[in-house]
């Protein structure tokens, strides 16, 4: 029994696997289609890992940012419910603390594209205080660059990084 559910879990993410590259490839309408009727099959208390995949996906093929922030804030829901052992079945090697740094990111870039400056420079902390657990590799690097980019983004759009500045100094007079 043990090993059916594994072969299902396995076809799963091979079905979401599909519709990444299905989406890469550009067809965005139908990848946000057939991701729904995946998000049908497993539904809101399946496999925290499949929906914790798709629904990090399902967010990159949304045209509204809200749609968007709605589906990454799904994916770090579904991460805070996966263990290590579940994430070891399909990553190699992989703990779910490698999975914090993209989350994050991603839900810093849906505040910023909200302008809810603040809650993205929130996330950028919790992404940055997370990117240690990542190796030193291209999709490491990828995700501090992203953080770089975004940071110095934010720092353009409010340079007073969300500090709203007091009253004016006034000198006393004599």
């Amino acid at each position: 029994m043990e090993r059916q559910e594994q072969a299902a879990t396995d076809a799963m993410m091979t079905r979401i696997g599909q519709v990444v590259m299905l989406h890469h490839a550009g067809d965005r309408e139908e990848a946000r289609d057939r991701f729904l009727k995946l998000w049908a099959e497993i539904g809101e208390d399946g496999d925290p890992l499949h929906r914790c995949t798709l629904a990090h996906y399902m967010a990159d093929t949304q045209d509204d940012p809200d749609d968007e922030l709605a589906w990454d804030l799904r994916a770090l829901s579904a991460a805070d419910e996966l263990t290590d052992g579940r994430v070891a079945e399909h990553h190699d090697g992989l703990a779910v603390r490698a999975f914090y740094p993209s989350l994050h990111l991603n839900l810093a870039a849906d505040y910023a594209k909200l302008t809810r400056h603040e809650a993205a420079r929130s996330h950028l902390r919790l992404a940055r205080a997370a990117v240690g657990t990542l190796s030193d590799d291209g999709y490491g690097d990828g995700i501090r660059s992203a953080l770089a980019r975004l940071e110095s983004r934010l720092d353009e759009a409010d340079p007073a990084g969300g500090q709203t500045p007091g009253p004016p100094r006034q000198r006393p007079q004599r």
